[in-house]
């Protein structure tokens, strides 16, 4: 009656599984989830940042030399400066590294960063659809393989 399985692995009937392993399956299809929804909920605050980042370089690029601003030197702690250069930026890409980029590379180069994290946001929601699909389909044959015992333990006695 019904199956489950991803591409590369062989299917597997689900009326065929004894109650103990369909409830085995059923708490490993929501850790799955919900590694799933973390995992989704972390990219897009990253896609936040990167977005949040494009904007600010964009904004820099309108002001003009010698404008005063707050320089962020922490989350909460902000020091007056002047902005002496709108085209040499560092770019932060990661474990440590940086790169000087003119405003326009580094706004593409965020651009680029948002776009690929759309990609693995549209991806990451398909297997989540398809794993509530298939949490769905453990949780029902499950019920019903709940209730039959039920009926023949009632009918035995």
């Amino acid at each position: 009656m019904a199956s489950s399985g991803t591409e590369g692995q062989e299917l597997i009937d689900l009326t065929s599984l004894p109650i103990p392993a369909l409830g085995q399956m059923q708490q490993q299809v929501e850790q799955e989830l919900e590694l799933l929804s973390n995992s989704m909920q972390s990219l897009k605050l990253v896609q936040q940042k990167f977005e949040e980042s494009r904007e600010s370089v964009a904004d820099l690029g309108k002001r003009a030399v010698d404008n005063e601003m707050l320089l962020p030197l922490s989350s909460s702690l902000y020091v007056p400066a002047k902005l002496q250069d709108t085209d040499g930026l560092l770019i932060d890409i990661g474990t440590g590294f940086f790169v000087e980029a003119s405003a326009a590379k580094a706004e593409d180069y965020f651009k680029r960063k948002v776009e690929k994290l759309t990609k693995q946001l549209a991806m990451l929601q398909s297997n989540l659809v398809e794993k509530n699909k298939l949490r769905s389909l453990v949780t029902e044959v499950l019920q019903m393989k709940v209730q039959a015992q039920a009926k023949s333990g009632v009918a035995a006695s």
